[in-house]
């Protein structure tokens, strides 16, 4: 007996961001041949004085929204007509949306702004409940994703060691093997026994011996993913510096960045602090976040 294979999710409203959304996600499900699941959350608001001969039934405002939705899945499918498209208008607020469907969904998609149900999604709550309670990867696009030159296809990583590090590098060479790209692992560090005498700032360690570490490190979490992904080519980026700087800096030349949802060393707190702010606000291409 065969089973259902787990959906792409897709957060839609209708916005350039959800339209960015749909398009990265459209392309991966034909990429991992998965069914395409385009959600869009139906929020009453109601107004306390309505214009008189304007008052619209919930009723009839659902259906509106249901042939805008339906419509914009009939035009995935005439375009890629292998592809299994389904839709979902779900009634409440867009956390509540997202998290239902992400119960059984392989992959979710969002952009970074949207309208509606999706407003404030990287600068608000959202983001940050969606990725941090959905167990399943959360790839973010960029409001407005900058075209940029480079040598070929790139997934970039973040690595620390960490176990949530561990299954973004598995995500990264997945992506990278369906893509035909390039994986470049990064770990960025800070000092941290930065001391002044006599007027003097001091470091307190051999920044050689840290290095060697660090690149040992890399070598050593990535192995099995690059075993599994023999035809993927890696490099490594040893970092002295800020992890959220280094990765936006290095989204200028990616095709998707990939981190672990927390780490430890430089990528430590990565969604519940600065850095995470900084990567989703900055970054200028996809962005995946791997629990």
């Amino acid at each position: 007996m065969s089973t259902q294979p787990s959906p792409i999710v897709v957060g839609y409203d209708g916005s350039p961001g959800s339209q960015n959304a749909l398009h990265w996600a459209t392309a991966e499900a034909v990429r991992q041949l998965a069914p395409l699941r385009i959600v869009e959350a139906f929020e009453l608001i109601t107004l306390m004085r309505p214009s008189p001969g304007h008052v619209v039934s919930l009723e009839d405002l659902r259906t509106t929204r249901q042939k805008m939705l339906d419509a914009v899945a009939e035009s995935v499918r005439l375009h890629h007509p292998g592809l299994q498209v389904e839709t979902s208008l779900v009634g409440g607020a867009a956390v509540a949306a997202v998290l239902e469907e992400a119960e059984h969904a392989r992959l979710v998609v969002l952009g970074s702004r949207g309208l509606g149900g999706w407003s404030g999604l990287i600068v608000g709550s959202v983001a940050v409940q969606v990725t941090t309670n959905t167990h399943c990867p959360v790839v973010v696009i960029p409001n407005d994703p900058r075209p940029h030159a480079h040598e070929g296809p790139t997934v970039v990583v973040g690595v620390d060691g960490s176990k949530a590090s561990a299954k973004a590098i598995d995500f990264a060479f997945d992506q990278a093997e369906e893509l035909h790209a390039r994986v470049v692992a990064i770990h960025a560090w800070s000092s941290p026994f930065l001391t002044y005498a006599d007027g003097a700032s001091m470091l307190q360690f051999d920044e050689h011996k840290i290095q060697e570490e660090a690149r040992l490190l890399v070598a050593e979490s990535v192995a099995g993913a690059a075993a599994d992904h023999p035809d993927v080519q890696w490099t490594t980026e040893l970092v002295s510096g800020s992890a959220a700087q280094t990765l936006v800096r290095r989204s200028e030349s990616a095709d998707l960045m990939v981190v672990g949802s927390r780490g430890r060393g430089g990528f430590t707190g990565l969604l519940l602090g600065s850095v995470s702010q900084s990567v989703l606000h900055h970054a200028q291409c996809p962005v995946a976040i791997v629990r």
